[in-house]
């Protein structure tokens, strides 16, 4: 349609074949490598979203284009396959022969021709394994790419087949029933609290359309949005995006909140998300220092055997530089922080309201103490919604929020999904499902009346409620 977006330098866009995904930066002269192909994709910026490439020799991407399957002639086919042997002698091509038509710059419609014309085996199987083998050939000899605009339904999807445990096996299903179950939509306050890499925060703001504002929490020392960034979303949508660390949750409901002690840096703590794996040597300290009680940063400090040694070795102008080096440093690090200070004021003003929209929680961390606080952030007579890989966190969870009170309609649910092949006379649920997409507990806020929710009330509740049947039975006619 005429509001087609066309893909663009910078963007983030997804690579699709078949049912696999990957998230990619566009940028001009960079190898990507999917799906055992490599390639550039220079030649796919100003295409429209959803074109189906070619890789060509060079790994250049050519658009495809729409070949008429040829369907006319009558197919020789057997009737069944138990008479097929496969014994790895039925196809005459050798593995140097397809080498040598690949070396040649033949196509891959070709390859899958020559393949099924040297198959000794094509003609006796069914029409349905006819179709199966060219279909498994052509997967393998035509590289064929889609490019597509990032969404929620891609992403989790995605990440659900790629990289599961980095968003704690929440299945795009349940993901969707939480949006659902939240009713987010836009003009919403929400509180995301998620260890989900983003996607979940993602899918929040891809809902609310850049309208309302989210408050995320975060555990250790700044937001991880990894996934978030695969949106690709306007800048606008980040305006009204505030985050909030959980070690402040406390403070801020007691009433003894500062913005004095702050969490580590965040960009340090993004990266030691991202490179847990590899870390370096001089990222080790600040892994230490996210585990204490952050203090205030002073202004750097030099060791004084540090600079005994830099006297010695440097002429004073160098020494000189380095101390204009050093200042504009301090500078540059207190403006950053009385930037944090100011936005963690703003976020904490925005919670201090109490009154939001909706909660979100969908993290690795036990779902009750988290639940019990974030709830005291949200306004009465709204949802909320919190996934666990695990049902048992979940029904500890529901069994303390029933005895607190001040909410209703708690549902503990978790969703099937199987997947379903369409085919003409051949349509089965597929052979491989998913084990679980993990449980969700869902409920809506009611006003706490404190100081009566002991048990003496519980008590008077139950000597009232007769009395109240009891006017009605009498106005009854007899």
């Amino acid at each position: 349609g005429p509001g087609a977006r066309r893909i663009r330098e910078g963007d983030c866009a997804v690579l699709k074949r078949d049912e696999v995904f990957k998230a990619v930066s566009v940028l001009r002269r960079r190898k990507i490598i999917f799906e055992k192909q490599w390639f550039y994709l220079d030649n796919a910026i100003g295409h429209i979203y959803g074109t189906t490439f070619e890789v060509t020799s060079g790994g250049n991407l050519q658009p495809k284009q729409e070949v008429e399957e040829t369907t006319t002639e009558t197919k020789e086919a057997g009737t069944d396959n138990r008479n097929i042997v496969d014994d790895g002698k039925s196809q005459k091509l050798t593995h140097d022969d397809i080498k040598a038509l690949k070396d040649k710059g033949i196509k891959g419609q070709e390859i899958v021709q020559q393949l099924i014309e040297n198959s000794t085996t094509f003609r006796d199987k069914t029409e349905f394994a006819q179709d199966k083998y060219i279909k498994k050939k052509k997967k393998k000899y035509e590289a064929v790419i889609t490019i597509v605009k990032p969404s929620t339904r891609i992403l989790s999807t995605m990440y659900y087949a790629r990289e599961p445990g980095k968003i704690n096996h929440l299945r795009y299903d349940t993901l969707a029933q939480m949006l659902t179950l939240g009713n987010v939509h836009a003009g919403n306050k929400m509180i995301v609290m998620e260890t989900c890499a983003g996607l979940v925060l993602g899918a929040v703001m891809e809902r609310m359309g850049g309208y309302g504002s989210i408050i995320q929490m975060y555990p250790g020392g700044g937001p991880v949005r990894a996934a978030t960034s695969c949106f690709g979303f306007p800048k606008a949508f980040f305006d009204n995006l505030h985050e909030f660390p959980l070690s402040k949750v406390q403070s801020l409901l007691s009433g003894t909140f500062t913005t004095e002690t702050l969490p580590a840096d965040p960009e340090e703590n993004a990266l030691l998300e991202e490179e847990s794996n590899g870390l370096s040597e001089e990222k080790q300290p600040s892994l230490q220092e996210t585990e204490e009680e952050p203090a205030p940063e002073a202004p750097m400090e030099i060791n004084p055997a540090e600079e005994q040694d830099t006297m010695d070795i440097n002429a004073e102008d160098v020494e000189f530089k380095e101390n204009k080096e050093k200042e504009n440093n301090v500078r540059e690090k207190q403006l950053k922080q009385w930037e944090r200070r100011k936005k963690l004021k703003e976020a904490a003003a925005l919670l201090r309201e109490r009154n939001a929209d909706g909660l979100i929680v969908a993290s690795k961390f036990h779902p009750t103490p988290l639940l019990l606080s974030l709830l005291e952030f949200v306004a009465p007579s709204r949802p909320f919604v919190v996934y666990c890989q695990y049902k048992e966190p979940l029904l500890e969870c529901y069994s303390k929020l029933r005895e607190r009170g001040g909410v209703i309609n708690l549902k503990l649910s978790e969703t099937w999904l199987r997947n379903y092949q369409v085919l003409p006379d051949r349509s089965h649920p597929k052979l491989t499902m998913s084990g679980g997409g993990g449980y969700l507990l869902s409920g809506i806020t009611v006003v706490l009346e404190k100081g009566k929710a002991d048990s003496s009330n519980s008590e008077a509740l139950k000597m009232e409620e007769p009395s109240s049947k009891r006017c009605k039975l009498q106005e009854l006619p007899c």
